[in-house]
């Protein structure tokens, strides 16, 4: 990809770099708004298990051990 853009970007100082890498990035995150409904309902529904003693709380520690290899 050899633009004017890309050429330009290429001699500004990394930190700048990052600046816009993150700018970037977060114009590419478009809220979908049933989602975010459906993960806050998820949310509020474990917090009510927990709260009622339906729902075993467990330590980073367990869940990342779950998954090594």
């Amino acid at each position: 990809m050899q633009t004017a853009v890309y050429n330009e970007v290429m001699n500004i100082e990394p930190i700048e770099k990052i600046k816009l890498v993150d700018k970037l990035l977060l114009s590419l995150n478009i809220p979908n708004h049933s989602i975010e409904e459906q993960w806050n309902k998820e949310a509020e529904d474990r917090v009510k298990a927990y709260n009622n003693n339906q729902l075993k709380p467990v330590s980073a520690k367990e869940v990342f051990a779950k998954y090594e290899n």
